[in-house]
């Protein structure tokens, strides 16, 4: 097996031939025009590109880099329908009624997932349990009523008690919420894999791309790239990951500097042997999860984002510390370290992204500040977007306004 490398431009992993197989497209190099041009080819670009193509809407889909680079490069990819912001706590920020629409959208996300997934090449989808470790015997309370309101609203969690969670598993904690329906998947296969059916369906996909201005008319906006091509599209879908484009407000979402670190491939999995995603009731919190071929991700060490270059240099003290998180997560388990990346990511206040129209900015849809949920919010920002392009709201899209 070869050694994938650390690609200092991306902060991420990956197989230096096999990446260039998965799909190769074109820079953009004559003028083109479609109803919706899509900026960002990572997985909510190629989640929207996928949905609009199915609904028959001329799409074109164009990143800066090669597709799938950016931040779906570095992700961890835990599909998980449980948000950063517990139930309880969001429910005193937008009410119950709401919070609860928020949890059963994201629920309904992972499965709308696997039966988008069901039709394409294996992408590495596996459902999973989750695991929400007691950080501290202070959490432990919090997380009972937190479960309580969950089984009361119909979501699948449970509380389990010091006692039971040592019967199954050997994490260490006072106390867990064990959960079903989330899933695992790679996200960088099933973004090629999403493009290449929305090709099939008529989109156009243009990476290496850069889009340098923006000119708006009264019914187009024309994106112009720097080689001079233009592309003139009714409606723009603006899904760059954490990049915040202009003209929102930079600080409308948190960027924080996260890392990772994979494992050899593991011999036994004792004490973890449904190897569901586990993470934890602290914040910022460490998580785990296991890929196809029998390795340990763990991810976390989070600190505010300053600048890539100080986010790269930390890399080799982070993953020392996430090796060691993971010796005391699991003191019994054995597993060698393999190597290790950063990433950014955008998170909110809520928890929630922002997915919709603003009225400062006629004609452009916005998809951003995803926090740890960057595909179950993509699936749904696809959703949301092929609403509004439609003319056809989703009732949940009033909950990720922009206006909020």
């Amino acid at each position: 097996m070869k050694t994938p490398r650390l690609d200092l431009v991306s902060g991420a992993p990956y197989w230096p031939l096999a990446a260039g197989l998965l799909g190769v497209y074109p820079p953009l190099t004559a003028n083109a025009e479609c109803e919706v041009a899509v900026v960002g080819a990572g997985i909510t670009g190629a989640l929207v590109a996928d949905a609009l193509a199915e609904s028959g809407i001329d799409v074109i889909v164009v990143d800066r880099r090669d597709v799938a680079r950016g931040s779906t490069a570095a992700s961890t990819a835990l599909v998980n329908w449980e948000l950063d912001v517990e139930l309880e706590a969001l429910s005193e920020q937008i009410g119950e009624e709401d919070a609860v629409l928020a949890y059963r959208a994201s629920l309904g996300a992972v499965g709308t997932l696997e039966r988008l997934i069901r039709k394409l090449p294996d992408s590495g989808f596996t459902r999973r349990s989750s695991l929400y470790l007691a950080s501290s015997p202070g959490d432990v309370r919090r997380l009972q009523r937190e479960a309580e309101l969950r089984a009361r609203h119909g979501l699948p969690s449970e509380y389990w008690d010091r006692k039971r969670l040592a019967g199954s598993y050997s994490f260490r904690a006072q106390g867990a919420i064990r959960s079903g329906g989330s899933a695992e998947v790679d996200p960088y296969r099933l973004t090629h894999a999403l493009l290449a059916r929305a090709t099939g369906r008529g989109a156009r996909v243009f990476d290496r791309t850069e889009i340098v201005r923006e000119d708006f008319a009264r019914d187009a906006i024309t994106l112009k790239s720097a080689r001079g091509p233009f592309i003139r599209a009714r409606r723009v879908v603006m899904a760059l990951g954490y990049e915040i484009p202009r003209p929102l407000q930079r600080d409308i979402v948190k960027l924080s500097s996260t890392y990772a670190l994979i494992s050899e491939p593991v011999a036994e999995w004792t004490g973890w042997e449904d190897r569901c995603l586990v993470w934890e009731s602290a914040r910022p919190y460490h998580y785990l999860r296991t890929t196809g071929d029998g390795r340990v991700i763990i991810g976390g060490a989070d600190e505010p984002f300053r600048d890539p270059a100080r986010r790269d240099r930390m890399l080799p003290r982070k993953v020392q510390r996430l090796s060691q998180r993971l010796a005391k997560m699991l003191p019994s388990f054995r597993a060698e370290p393999a190597f290790g990346w950063t990433g950014t990511f955008g998170s909110t206040g809520d928890g929630l992204p922002y997915i919709g129209e603003w009225g400062q900015a006629p004609g452009r849809i916005f998809a951003l500040g995803y926090g740890g949920n960057g595909i179950t919010f993509g699936a749904i920002a696809a959703e949301v977007i092929r609403g509004l392009c439609l003319g056809e709201p989703a009732e949940e899209g009033r909950l990720y306004r922009l206006d909020r």
